[in-house]
């Protein structure tokens, strides 16, 4: 029985969690290792799922340093088919940059759109592996919307998972939304090279992609923009800065904040996405009057931008799915419908929906169309 499974799969990574406790001196084993196996917090658990764990497992950060850090483990009930669980790897969208705000610890932040959603792929027999990035919920800094990090993050989640539970097929695919919708195509395009030989994976599938966001960062400075944007903007660029902050200490991107700018930027490494909007938002904090000067004076930003979130344009060798809301106004929408079009015209493997509906409208307005594109993958 699976439980059985279950329960000697912790005891394994607690073992193994001892062995690779700091000060062993063990050369690294590789990525995709499991550290520990644990139970999920209740929020953290999605509804309908089974036998839920919470893995601990090495993968690789900004800089490409060694780290660990974490995901969860959801199972289908009833028994597996022949062959394991066909996987869903699950690319959150933001929660925040604090350990408090992982998705393996403190669930989603969308809650109901997300375990609607999920729930899905969990009824169509897929057993589901969300990874938290490398960061989040683990030793160090999340280097938020860093593509090349969160593809290494979620396939070493893959591969933890599979080689920790024989009830698990190494067939997958990646499924994410908003940031966990970059994190999906940066997947797409590194899985197979990534994965290696062991794992098989099929395709992927992202909705609400923020595509080019390295474009509207260029005019970033005093007074610029000069209103009051929206609580998750203004969140969703103090993140960034603190990404490229991890990513490129030797930027001193604090140098380039005022004072106001700085404490800020000290208040978004802790914060999770709601709350911190909502202090955003009490304290009217405009973006333009966080900086001391321009942040185009940093050399090749463009292109230092770009080799950080810039979605690649080529390279992918099985299908994806982009799923995207007309009225979404969290992603620019027509970079996003650009970036489609860019592949599309290379003769990249994209398939591009769209919904008459906002940035979370997307997430499960797009199953009629991905759930069948994904059974045809595992076809």
């Amino acid at each position: 029985m699976r439980t059985t499974r279950i329960t000697a799969a912790i005891a394994t990574g607690c073992a193994t969690a001892a062995l690779l406790l700091p000060g062993a001196n063990a050369a690294p084993a590789g990525t995709g290792v499991v550290d520990s196996v644990q139970p999920l917090a209740p929020a953290a658990t999605l509804p309908g799922s089974v036998d839920s764990v919470r893995i601990t497992y090495s993968s690789t950060g900004a800089g490409e340093v060694p780290t660990q850090t974490s995901a969860a483990v959801y199972f289908p009930p009833g028994e597996a088919p022949e062959g394991g669980w066909p996987v869903i790897a699950w690319a959150h969208g933001t929660v925040g940059l604090g350990d408090d705000c992982a998705y393996s610890v403190a669930g989603p932040g969308a809650v109901e759109r997300d375990w609607a959603y999920l729930g899905t792929w969990l009824e169509q027999g897929y057993a589901i592996v969300a990874a938290d990035y490398a960061g989040l919920g683990g030793p160090g800094e999340h280097p938020y919307l860093n593509g090349v990090v969160e593809a290494h993050n979620v396939v070493d989640a893959v591969k933890a998972a599979t080689r920790q539970f024989d009830s698990l097929s190494n067939k997958w695919v990646a499924v994410g939304q908003s940031q966990g919708g970059g994190a999906a195509v940066f997947t797409a395009r590194y899985a197979t090279e990534f994965g290696g030989p062991e794992l098989d994976y099929r395709g992927a599938v992202g909705t609400g992609v923020p595509a080019y966001i390295e474009d509207i960062l260029l005019p970033l400075g005093p007074g610029m923009p000069p209103i009051e944007l929206s609580p998750h903007t203004t969140a969703y660029v103090l993140y960034i800065l603190n990404g490229l902050r991890t990513t490129y200490p030797e930027l001193d991107i604090e140098s380039y904040l005022t004072d106001s700018g700085r404490d800020w930027l000290a208040r978004a490494q802790q914060a999770c996405i709601g709350p911190f909007g909502d202090e955003l938002s009490a304290n009217n904090v405009i973006v333009g009057d966080l900086f001391a000067r321009p942040l185009n004076q940093i050399p090749d930003l463009h292109g230092l931008l770009g080799r950080y979130m810039g979605l690649p344009e080529s390279g992918y060798d099985k299908p994806l799915f982009l799923g995207q809301g007309l009225r979404d106004t969290d992603v620019i929408t027509p970079q996003t419908l650009r970036f489609a079009a860019v592949l599309a015209a290379a003769g990249e493997p994209v398939t591009l929906h769209t919904y008459p509906t906002g940035h979370d409208g997307a997430v499960n307005d797009s199953l009629p169309d991905s759930l069948p594109f994904v059974r045809n993958l595992f076809a």
